[in-house]
């Protein structure tokens, strides 16, 4: 028989020959053995003191022991398994003696490779339906993330609390138990444009609100999505790390960035080098997908929330995040496949998108009006299972807080409503003169805080005397017998827009 011609020593060689030949003639080994042992004579009878079998017994005894040694040699064989050498090509010998082999070709070396070329073919395509799989996948979670019904900031949201009946509240009329939001009865003059935006009706526009902290941006926001069951609508918080805002965008578009994904077996690795906002435009990629399916089976856009934007930043970094959203957001609102709402209690973010503007538009949310802050006031107080408050009462707490939604919370959850808007007031003014208290005797390192102090109060004392010049005007009316309404005046204001002429004008007219 030929050997192959491997480069090993001598030695090796010699042992792999002896293996392969006693692997090879194993079983006919065995069967040789057996006839040997068959055939020979039988050993001569040594001298005992025993007593020896007759040869009537020798007879019958000899065929039994002559079968079980055949039983053995048998199960020996059989256990031995055959010798099968690399490559498959070698033989494989059966219980029954016959050689057998599967094998593609002659060679071994063909059978190898074409064995290795079968198991990449198959690891190849079941990687491309794996990906395949997987970015459909992708694109199902971020539309489901858009369906009726849970939405992660709505749940939050809506999911309060409700306070146990105390002891004071045991003799407390019927009336108090109701447990219906204190919005249930008041809806605000906004809540129709939100309603329309948060709904998908108002497409080609991205929208800014504006308003002061507490002002009730985000309350209008969700009782909007509570109305339609978030159904297109998705909302997410900003924050000053981006990693964190990544994160947290990736919740509300149920989007993983493929960090779920085994798509590492089957091809490189995404450069990660470009940091969170390399992230939110893949993001942004896989919702322009959603979107315009969506668009084509609704007919109407969805709603991105991006709410407190003004938590980013003011650096170059943050600046740069709002640019890139403000990128999405007028492109979206130009193909009209999805809108985006920007919430802030800051105007710097105002005053950087609207250089880039084209498609935006500005929703300014203010304080209540005197009549309005009387019945916000009166529904929280019954919400919140407090006594109820007389008229006398709510005007007082209202004329100490005014018309912010946050402000008159605290103080209609308040046992005192009188105390607790005392407190707040005092609390506003020491954090006022903490940020823009004068100081007599500065030092020169303190003289530019100094001159921003005394540049803000000289813009309240201006706010003073426009009030005063109000209640000189109504106070003259009423002497004139003219009808005048019977709400107080509200506080007065300076737009934007007016602010430059009117601090060079007024404020420093030098």
């Amino acid at each position: 028989m030929g050997f192959p011609a491997f480069k090993y020593s001598t030695s090796r060689s010699f042992r792999l020959l002896k293996t392969y030949i006693t692997f090879r003639d194993s079983k006919q080994f065995a069967l040789n053995t057996h006839r040997f042992y068959s055939s020979r004579e039988p050993l001569p009878q040594q001298t005992s003191t025993k007593q020896q079998p007759s040869g009537l017994d020798n007879r019958l005894s000899r065929p039994a022991e002559q079968n079980a040694l055949h039983e053995r040699e048998d199960s020996i064989a059989s256990s031995m398994p055959g010798f099968n050498p690399p490559g498959g090509a070698g033989p494989n010998i059966g219980p029954s003696g016959s050689a057998s082999s599967f094998s593609f070709t002659r060679s071994p070396l063909l059978d190898a490779a074409l064995t290795t070329v079968i198991g990449l073919g198959m690891v190849f395509g079941g990687g491309i339906a794996y990906v395949a799989w997987y970015k459909k996948r992708v694109l199902d979670k971020i539309e489901d993330a858009f369906a009726a019904g849970y939405d992660p900031a709505l749940e939050l949201a809506t999911n309060h609390a409700k306070r146990l009946p105390s002891e004071d509240d045991a003799n407390e009329d019927n009336q108090l138990l109701d447990d219906a939001p204190w919005t249930g009865n008041m809806r605000r003059k906004e809540q129709d444009t939100i309603d329309r935006i948060v709904q998908g009706h108002e497409p080609g526009h991205y929208f800014v609100l504006l308003g002061p902290k507490g002002s009730g941006k985000g309350t209008m926001i969700f009782d909007s999505m509570a109305a339609c069951q978030a159904e297109g609508v998705s909302m997410c918080d900003a924050h000053p790390d981006l990693e964190v805002f990544r994160l947290r965008l990736g919740k509300a578009l149920n989007f993983e960035f493929n960090e779920d994904s085994q798509t590492g077996l089957f091809q490189r690795r995404d450069p990660r080098e470009g940091g969170p906002a390399l992230d939110i435009e893949r993001a942004f990629n896989k919702l322009e997908k959603v979107a315009l399916r969506s668009a084509r089976k609704t007919g109407r856009p969805l709603v991105l929330i991006i709410n407190n934007i003004h938590f980013l930043k003011n650096d170059d970094e943050g600046r740069n995040m709002i640019l890139q959203l403000q990128q999405k957001a007028e492109a979206w609102a130009a193909s009209g496949i999805l809108t985006m709402v920007f919430s802030s209690d800051d105007f710097w973010p105002f005053h950087i998108m609207r250089k880039n503007g084209s498609r935006m538009q500005v929703l300014s949310i203010d304080d209540l009006n005197p009549t309005e802050s009387l019945h916000a006031i009166n529904r929280m107080r019954l919400s919140s299972r407090r006594s109820p408050a007389t008229l006398g009462q709510l005007k007082e707490a209202v004329s100490l807080v005014g018309g912010r939604l946050s402000y008159l919370n605290k103080v209609a959850k308040a046992k005192n409503m009188k105390e607790t808007a005392e407190g707040l007031k005092n609390v506003e003014k020491g954090w006022l003169l903490s940020q823009i208290g004068l100081i007599p005797d500065c030092d020169d390192d303190v003289m530019d805080e100094q001159k921003w102090s005394s540049c803000s109060w000289l813009l309240l004392q201006e706010f003073v005397k426009m009030h005063q010049e109000q209640e000189a005007i109504r106070q003259a009316a009423l002497v004139a017998g003219e009808s005048v309404s019977e709400d107080r005046l509200g506080l007065p204001a300076i737009p934007y827009v007016n602010y430059p002429t009117y601090y060079h004008d007024v404020l420093c007219p030098c």
